[in-house]
């Protein structure tokens, strides 16, 4: 485990539902290449904050890496609504292009 890992691990046992902290694990499992914990936290992130809409790119291109399109498009279209929500352009492209990108 990474030193940031740990320093974000020790921000989540005081606050399991810090959004911005599980969001940077979640990356740098994903950097590490351990893509299915990475996937888990990204999902975590969302279920305790459903508007965190940079969690929906990076599930889904993490779902994409693990050979799984269908439930990276599905994850994209939940982040295209999650934007509309917080009017969040520039991560509602982003994530438009992605699921363009999948067919």
């Amino acid at each position: 485990m990474s030193s940031r890992a740990t320093a974000l691990r020790a921000l989540l046992e005081q606050d399991p539902k810090n959004s911005f902290a599980r969001y940077g694990l979640a990356l740098d499992y994903a950097n590490n290449g351990d893509l299915e914990t990475a996937v888990a936290e990204f999902r975590n992130v969302l279920a305790n904050d459903p508007n965190y809409c940079a969690a929906y790119y990076h599930g889904g291109q993490t779902l994409e890496k693990l050979g799984r399109p269908a439930d990276a498009a599905t994850l994209y279209r939940d982040g295209i609504e999650a934007t509309k929500r917080t009017g969040d352009a520039h991560t509602r492209s982003e994530i438009e292009a992605a699921l363009s990108l999948l067919g």
